[in-house]
């Protein structure tokens, strides 16, 4: 029998089942000299059985509490537990009768997670500090005391005071009547989780790139910025005709500092995107239509506890591929599925056989650790699979009704698997069984039906491929018109070992030490450290302490130390570590130091 509760949320603290907080009113000033925010939340709470909770419990991390009031401005009796390692402190709340409002008055510390605080010498424009934030798994209780779980959806408004000639921007509408310079008003009518809370502060431009999209950014890149997003409106349009309306009012994106940690974050109404999208030629855009698509599988239908994250990054991913299909073409969508499905037998490598599960069982565990390539990758090969069976009309028709019917609501594994039971195992029995469908959620492995993913797009880069490592010189291949696709699955499929002339030859080709792509750069990377050509390691160490995306640096952190470059890994670290961002530090403090 499984030890574990499915229906509990083991990364939170919060007493939701007595008392739930619906909404809350935010009132913060931002200050850069003591890398603080100050102020209050007033917490909406509604009990949730007859008898009334006699307490509230809050998560926390690393933050002070002043005083908590109710709404008489009572003072309410408060413990700040001692602080767990991965969970932050429990705050347990004392509550007065039938109270329906708790005031805490606090302020974060320097230490907080969620927040990362740049000087301006680590901006692009270098004359103003710069403030974000990364709520994203449970890291939201750093900046605001609350119920930090997924199931526990919110509406919102906040109050920001900022610096001087600085703007503030949040996942919510913006207020254009400002009651006084430096404050920013926001609202958020719709309920999300916690997760997706949002801010950032800095200098900031905007240009919109649609009726209902635009980007922030710092003003010296928001011309790149806006030219490389100039897509996304056509990208709602395609996807409100897969799923439904868009549910969120705008969808305006903001192109982060290079700290920032993940390719994207699907805040509702901001989208958070690094820098190391912007290649100039729209290449690197899908994780653009990946962020947009969590609007409805991630933000409109969430996943109630971290082990069901492959419920928002699965669906989105395949979803994704839909949007990537309509707007740039079949074989750009066929070259990408191609590619996650590489980097999954990649994870299949290393990763024990009982955590193959597209469910994520870290109950345990930091829930960091449900962000694999199976919650995201085998998660998105079952939804493939769905579509292969039933048929594309089919499919899309089960797609928009599954996301209708759990609009705003948080929902586990077993939720999914009951409404497939009601409705797709019954109207297409013909086509997947129950068991098919267990297979897919509990089996470890791919099930043995599994069909991989293949484009006939590659041949061009196998045939080139094998050519060059039969002797063909770098000069004579044929690579005209090859996308960074091409390239990636040219240099991620390269063997194990290879020579240091042929290295050579082939950057002195082709640039590739030179790439300002992104991902161009970290496949070749790769390669070139594991086959020790040490001739890129001064460009190596200029990209580790140019950018903070996880992805890239904790794998090329992980391949110096394999390939025996221990002291420069130390001393490239060292460099870089300040200008990362807290939830990457903890991570490759534990690969340099182990």
């Amino acid at each position: 029998m499984n030890q574990f509760d499915f229906t509990h949320d083991y990364h939170s603290y919060a007493n939701t089942d007595e008392v739930k907080v619906t909404h809350f009113d935010l009132a913060l000033a931002i200050s850069f000299d003591k890398q603080e925010l100050s102020g209050y939340v007033n917490l909406a709470i509604a009990h949730q059985t007859d008898q009334l909770a006699t307490q509230l419990i809050l998560d926390t991390r690393d933050l002070i509490i002043d005083r908590i009031e109710n709404s008489k401005g009572e003072a309410l009796n408060f413990i700040l537990d001692q602080a767990d390692d991965i969970l932050g402190s429990r705050l347990v709340i004392d509550l007065i009768a039938d109270d329906i409002w708790v005031k805490i008055y606090y302020k974060t510390t320097p230490q907080a997670e969620g927040l990362q605080w740049l000087t301006p010498a680590q901006t692009s424009g270098k004359k103003s500090p710069y403030l974000f934030s990364q709520s994203q798994p449970i890291n939201a209780r750093s900046w605001i005391p609350l119920q930090d779980s997924p199931k526990a959806r919110v509406t919102f408004n906040a109050k920001v005071m900022a610096p001087q000639n600085m703007t503030v921007v949040m996942c919510a509408e913006s207020n254009d009547e400002i009651e006084y310079p430096g404050v920013f008003m926001f609202r958020m009518p719709e309920p999300i989780p916690t997760h997706l809370m949002a801010i950032a502060c800095g200098d900031l431009a905007f240009k919109a790139i649609g009726e209902r999209s635009g980007v922030y950014t710092e003003p010296s890149m928001l011309a790149a910025c806006a030219k490389e997003f100039e897509d996304t409106e056509q990208m709602i349009n395609i996807a409100e005709s897969l799923l439904g309306p868009y549910r969120w009012g705008r969808y305006d994106m903001i192109v982060l500092p290079p700290s920032f940690p993940f390719g994207g974050m699907e805040n509702p109404r901001l989208a958070f995107m690094t820098p190391t999208l912007i290649a100039g030629d729209k290449s690197l855009v899908s994780t653009v239509a990946h962020e947009l698509a969590h609007s409805w599988t991630g933000n409109l239908v969430s996943n109630a506890t971290w082990r069901d994250l492959w419920l928002n990054e699965g669906f989105t991913t395949y979803f994704t591929n839909r949007i990537v299909e309509a707007v740039y073409g079949k074989e750009m969508a066929e070259l990408e599925v191609v590619l996650e499905y590489g980097r999954l037998l990649e994870e299949f490598k290393t990763m024990p056989v009982e955590k193959q599960t597209v469910t994520a069982n870290v109950q345990t565990e930091d829930p960091n650790n449900a962000f694999d390539r199976f919650t995201y990758d085998k998660a998105s090969m079952f939804v493939h699979d769905l579509e292969r069976r039933l048929g594309r009309v089919a499919f899309d028709k089960f797609l928009l009704t599954y996301v209708e019917h759990f609009a705003f609501t948080a929902i586990t594994t077993e939720d999914f698997i009951a409404y497939a039971q009601q409705t797709l195992l019954v109207e297409h029995s013909d086509k997947i069984s129950e068991t098919e469908l267990l297979e897919w959620i509990h089996g470890t492995g791919m099930p043995e039906w599994f069909v991989a993913p293949t484009s006939n797009s590659l041949d061009k880069v196998i045939a080139q491929q094998n050519a060059w490592l039969a002797g063909t010189h770098a000069d004579a291949l044929t690579v005209d018109g090859w996308s960074v696709h091409h390239w990636q699955y040219f240099l991620t499929t390269l063997p194990e070992q290879l020579s240091v002339p042929q290295l050579l030859e082939l950057d002195n080709c082709f640039s590739l030490t030179a790439s300002t792509n992104a991902e161009i750069a970290f496949a070749w990377f790769t390669v070139a450290i594991r086959n020790n050509a040490e001739h890129v390691l001064q460009a190596v160490a200029t990209y580790l302490k140019a950018i903070g995306r996880g992805k890239f640096v904790k794998p090329l952190y992980k391949s110096l130390l394999d390939a025996g470059y221990i002291t420069l890994a130390n001393e490239i670290y060292q460099e870089a570590r300040a200008g990362y961002h807290p939830s990457i530090v903890g991570m490759i403090d534990d690969i340099v130091k182990s």
